[in-house]
């Protein structure tokens, strides 16, 4: 399938559900993650007219090859989780629209008399508490308004403070405890300083344990205006919290194992929770016919998942209970050194966690089942497209395609890809070193390529092709026709002439042009292509190792210990080649024979 058609097949199976989005190019690379609160709406904008007229957006949607997503339950989650991705894979186009000078960061001016909140770009020794960075300023700058309405820190300067001849707005609107009036008290203020800063660590739970006790204090106290307002903060935390419990619920390790199961394939969904955050997501495949249960697959993915990765998280959260679990628990933990928990939580925060990765690895897997039915179909097509073009006697289930590769005639090598349902089966891709042909002629190496492919049909290769393609026009063609010919095989073969698309057989002598964008002629290129990047890597191997060898390797009795040994104690074969024969048979590992075998080559 088509780039283009891989991401309107994706786009239609956004879900219309807050989340974030990844985009990433032709390599696999994250170039672009953003958040929505409509996922399909906000990735559809991208192609929109109205949103790609601006030169960057322009030029990040030319390079989207593939699309991901995760959901989460809010707007809230989608921002935290978008800030700590692009703190994590730092995306090409998330970081060029930011400008060019350093990330900002939130600093907290404790240096100063009644510390304040700002944003900074530089980072100094200078007594204050810096947070960040952050790599999104959008993103900062909406923590920063939302902790301004938590904690009412003062906003103006310290110039502005001690020139104020009465208080500002922000006071009145309870933004600001007025520093500037003097009549607050220091204590007071510091505590306010002191829950912004457990907040921006993360430490949330411990900061709602200290409002409470205060809240109980001023009410012993009788200070039930204190009281009023330590409570409204705390039910606003409280609101915070519980919105945010994807990112942050506590500050434990955690990985989270979702699971969603049809009647040909299952998917595992693995969050990764560190510090509190979340900061990724994997995804894994597994045919049902090759499990027994849905337990023994969890069981086997713990096992194999876990002996292999460098990390292990203090909790991992499971779908359902297993019967191994204290097995695997010791073990887990044996490894990692430290005391790791495998849990099935039934209720709370870390089962509601648990309940959103079953729905992405549920959305994944209807996403992965709707895009192979597509796929399927447009293969379908394109077969049935080219046995209808090319008048074949039978659908071309199989094909294979042959090109030849050279340098000046040098290293020539033929390379013959597979094809099976419109799909490369590389298991049965073959390589060829050039044997009879010398100097540039690739009609006669074609032959002997295709000479050696139908006249040796030992087990692995002996089902027969459908349609032969050979890279290259009429010359190609008649060297393929040939070959057939002498082996007596009635099989379809055209000649593929990269410059024009035209299709060469000995039934359509003009050639055949397939309509240009059809399925068909799409299915052929990417055959040809796949054909002549197999055959050039082949060929660079080939070159390279060639380059690489020296007169040691022509000597009889030298094999590659050998020859190692000679160069790590030399050098070179200038310097071995000063030795006279009796200081070569004093040479560990070699003996007369093969000392007079390097001799006699070395002074010829």
């Amino acid at each position: 399938m088509k780039i283009a058609d891989i991401l309107e097949n994706k786009i239609e199976l956004l879900p219309a559900e807050p989340g974030v989005y990844l985009m990433f190019d032709k390599d696999r690379n994250i170039i672009y993650v953003g958040k929505s609160a409509i996922l399909k709406n906000r990735v559809i904008s991208y192609f929109s007219s109205a949103h790609n007229n601006a030169p960057k957006t322009k030029v990040l949607v030319k390079n989207i090859a593939d699309l991901e997503w995760i959901i989460t339950s809010n707007e809230l989650e989608a921002l935290i989780l978008e800030a700590n991705l692009i703190k994590k894979y730092k995306p090409r186009y998330n970081i060029l629209l930011m400008d060019d000078k350093q990330f900002p960061y939130l600093k907290l001016t404790l240096n100063e008399e009644y510390p304040r909140l700002q944003i900074t770009r530089i980072v100094k020794n200078d007594g204050a508490r810096y947070f960040g960075p952050y790599t999104k300023v959008s993103s900062m700058n909406e923590v920063l308004e939302l902790l301004q309405k938590l904690f009412p820190l003062r906003k103006c300067s310290i110039k502005q403070m001690h020139n104020a001849v009465r208080t500002c707005l922000e006071f009145h609107i309870h933004r600001c405890l007025g520093p500037c009036n003097q009549t607050v008290n220091m204590d007071v203020y510091n505590e306010l300083v002191s829950a912004t800063i457990a907040f921006l660590e993360g430490k949330q739970v411990l900061l709602l344990k200290s409002l409470q006790l205060d809240i109980k204090n001023a009410s012993k106290n009788l200070d039930f205006e204190k009281a009023l307002e330590l409570r409204n903060r705390l039910v606003n935390i409280q609101n915070i919290i519980e919105k945010q419990y994807i990112a942050s619920h506590d500050l434990r390790n955690q990985d989270i194992v979702g699971f969603a199961k049809n009647d040909s394939l299952a998917c595992l969904q693995l969050f990764s929770v560190r510090n509190g955050k979340l900061n990724g997501r994997e995804y894994f495949y597994f045919n049902i016919n090759k499990i027994d249960s849905d337990e023994e697959l969890i069981n086997a993915f713990l096992e194999q998942f876990y002996s292999q990765t460098s990390e292990i998280p203090r909790e991992i959260l499971i779908p359902f209970p297993l019967d191994d679990t204290n097995l695997l628990e010791s073990w887990l933990s044996k490894i990692k050194g430290n005391k790791v928990f495998i849990k099935h939580p039934k209720r709370g925060e870390k089962h509601k966690l648990l309940m959103l990765a079953n729905k992405n690895a549920s959305l994944s897997l209807d996403g992965k089942m709707q895009l192979e039915r597509k796929k399927m179909m447009v293969l379908s097509n394109a077969l049935f497209e080219l046995q209808q073009e090319l008048k074949l006697k039978s659908l071309p289930k199989r094909i294979e395609c042959f090109d030849i590769s050279n340098t000046q005639g040098t290293n020539s090598v033929g390379s013959m890809v597979v094809f099976v349902n419109g799909e490369a089966k590389s298991s049965e891709y073959r390589r060829f070193k050039i044997k009879t042909v010398i100097g540039v002629n690739d009609f006669a190496s074609m032959e002997e390529v295709l000479l050696r492919r139908f006249s040796s049909l030992d087990q692995d290769y002996a089902t027969m092709p459908d349609l032969i393609i050979v890279d290259g026009g009429k010359g190609q063609l008649s060297s393929a026709l040939k070959i057939l010919e002498k082996l007596k095989l009635n099989i379809d073969v055209f000649g593929l002439a990269k410059q024009d698309e035209i299709l060469y057989s000995q039934n359509f002598s003009e050639g055949i042009t397939l309509p240009r964008g059809s399925e068909g002629l799409f299915l052929l290129q990417r055959i040809r292509d796949e054909a002549h990047r197999f055959a050039i890597s082949f060929h660079r191997d080939v070159r390279d190792k060639v380059g690489k060898r020296s007169l040691l390797d022509d000597i009889e009795g030298i094999g590659l210990k050998r020859k190692k040994i000679l160069l790590q104690q030399f050098g070179s074969l200038q310097k071995i080649k000063q030795l006279s024969l009796a200081e070569l048979e004093k040479i560990d590992g070699l003996n007369k024979t093969v000392a007079e075998n390097l001799w006699n080559a070395l002074h010829q």
